[in-house]
């Protein structure tokens, strides 16, 4: 495997993963441009983050049965649409639907993954599996930055119309130099479904992984689907370019997912997922403080959040995953289909209630959102630890 197929295939994970983020930043410019209510405007983050966690469940498990390589191109061609649709979208409702599109299609990042994992050789699989994670969760908070810039530039509908040529250049490159990929089930459509009941019944660790990172995501969620409202109204007054740099305080998390990988496999992923959670749940408490600061002083606190509770929540996916994979190494693909669903449900929510939480108490509201969320991820890792040491006692 090249370096250059590896590089592609994390630029592919980075691309296909932005599409669900472009539309943060540029809340404010929707608000205004279509003239709706923020609640309504709330639910474009909503219905992208829904759309994917329906599109892992429902398209990621057709992975064990077809041709990854025909998959991913045919949901290339589908996410093209979709962000075309976006751009073009002449009211909230046609943009709704763009955005649940763009959410089911964006998926083709969770056929990269393992398309890395099958192509690796066994000897260096966690490192290449590692590279193409970052360039993941780098899309995820980049693609802030970008659409920021982008917006402030050249309007929100450039946004989706450059994030559009980005998917068809990949899918250009991808056809090229991605090779086919042999089926390693040929279960039909519906018992690989069945399967994934069976999968989550079976390991009580899948559950409170997916439990633990969904209620995360929660605090994720809020936070980012709020902030370029909240930063665009008094007493900030801050433009889309502006709110997508918050983007870059974040990248500090994706980058230390290598770090987290390596100090799970040195202390155990269970302290690795208490001290992430931790970790956040202090950074979304720390920001209560922010209406007794002077305006610069809290976009200095609401930066430093960001990269502390940022870091905490990639460092526990990465522990939760490597949990998640040694449950049952022939279902991988399965078993991270599951803990992603639960972590972008988890997205979906946050959004829908961090919006909620912002119109009737302010940002007060979605600070004690997040903290809470994060607090009871703490607490079910927490129990996990207990437990075996109950038994041992």
């Amino acid at each position: 495997m090249s370096r250059g197929l590896v590089a592609l295939l994390a630029i592919g994970a980075a691309l296909s993963v932005a599409t669900l983020y472009y539309s943060q930043p540029i809340l404010g410019l929707l608000e205004a441009d279509l003239r709706v209510p923020a609640t309504a405007v709330g639910l474009v983050p909503t219905l992208t983050q829904l759309g994917y966690a329906l599109g892992i469940l429902l398209l990621a498990p057709l992975g064990d049965r077809y041709d990854r390589r025909r998959i991913i191109l045919a949901k290339v061609g589908v996410l093209c649409a979709a962000l075309v649709l976006a751009g073009a979208a002449p009211s909230i409702h046609a943009l709704w639907l763009a955005s649940l599109a763009v959410g089911l299609a964006a998926t083709m990042a969770q056929d990269i993954v393992p398309a890395a994992a099958t192509l690796a050789p066994e000897a260096h699989r966690g490192k290449i599996v590692g590279t193409v994670m970052t360039g993941l969760l780098l899309g995820i908070l980049v693609s802030r930055v970008i659409s920021g810039l982008v917006a402030e530039q050249v309007g929100w509908r450039a946004v989706f119309a450059a994030a559009a040529a980005s998917i068809a250049g990949l899918g250009v490159a991808l056809w090229r130099r991605l090779p086919r990929f042999v089926p390693t089930t040929q279960l039909e459509y519906g018992a690989l479904l069945g399967s994934l009941r069976a999968l989550w019944r079976r390991h009580p660790a899948l559950r409170r992984a997916t439990l633990a990172q969904a209620l995360l995501a929660v605090g994720f969620s809020a936070f980012w689907s709020t902030l370029a409202v909240m930063l665009h109204d008094a007493p900030f007054h801050l433009g889309s370019s502006l709110v997508g740099m918050f983007g870059l305080a974040g990248a500090a998390g994706a980058l230390a997912a290598p770090l987290a990988g390596g100090l799970a496999d040195r202390h155990g992923p269970e302290r690795v997922t208490q001290l992430g959670a931790g970790l956040a749940a202090l950074a979304f408490a720390a920001m209560a403080v922010l209406p007794l600061l002077p305006p610069g002083a809290r976009l200095g606190l609401l930066a430093a959040s960001a990269i502390v509770f940022d870091l905490g929540i990639q460092a526990t996916l990465v522990a939760h995953q490597t949990i998640v994979y040694g449950l049952e190494p022939a279902a991988r693909s399965r078993l991270n289909a599951l803990l992603f669903v639960g972590m972008f449900i988890g997205m979906a929510l946050g959004a829908a209630l961090g919006s909620l939480a912002l119109a009737r108490w302010g940002w007060l509201g979605v600070t004690a959102l997040s903290t809470a969320a994060a607090t009871a991820a703490l607490i079910v890792r927490l129990g996990a630890s207990a437990g075996p040491a109950r038994l041992q006692r």
